[in-house]
């Protein structure tokens, strides 16, 4: 997986600047997410693949209506390199570095089960100050953490889950 997102890296960068220097990263970032789920489908994936496709016939199958040439050239470049396969990364990077440009953390909270509205906003503040950055909240739902939170915020994760504390018991209890 990190061989991908080495070779995705520097095409991620080069959108991003592109999209930046335009002035059109919401809708290079929406262009992205389509193209990423159009290209995801096992129809069109088994399309891409196939080797009788031109490069052209291939980035006409992810071209967005309304995204602009650059980001047609931009998803023709991809096709002709055989980095079609890496949308998915790069969509993602660019994500990572328009939060980072609009100084925004992206945090995901997953729990046991769902959480109430008033209790989001209040780990969505507590990490707006911890990182003096707002906050963008991602929910999801494992109920195999029995109880509590993990909380993963980039580079921080708070593992506050009752299946990890107990693992941790567990662990202190046979030493």
């Amino acid at each position: 997986m990190s061989q991908y997102m080495t070779l995705a890296r520097p095409y991620a960068r080069a959108a991003f600047a592109a999209a930046s220097g335009a002035g059109q990263v919401a809708s290079w970032s929406q262009a992205l997410a389509l193209a990423t789920r159009v290209a995801a489908d096992p129809k069109v994936e088994g399309l891409l693949n196939h080797p009788q496709l031109s490069t052209t016939e291939a980035a006409s199958l992810l071209a967005v209506d309304g995204a602009g040439e650059e980001f047609g050239r931009f998803i023709e470049l991809l096709a002709a390199n055989r980095r079609l396969p890496l949308l998915a990364e790069i969509a993602g990077m660019f994500e990572q570095l328009r939060a980072e440009a609009e100084h925004v953390v992206k945090a995901r909270v997953t729990s046991a089960s769902e959480m109430p509205a008033a209790e989001l906003e209040s780990i969505r503040v507590g990490l707006k100050r911890r990182f003096g950055r707002e906050v963008e909240l991602e929910t999801a739902i494992d109920e195999s953490l029995i109880g509590g939170a993990v909380i993963d915020a980039g580079d921080v994760v708070i593992d506050g889950s009752l299946k990890s504390k107990l693992s941790r018991m567990q662990s202190a209890l046979a030493s």
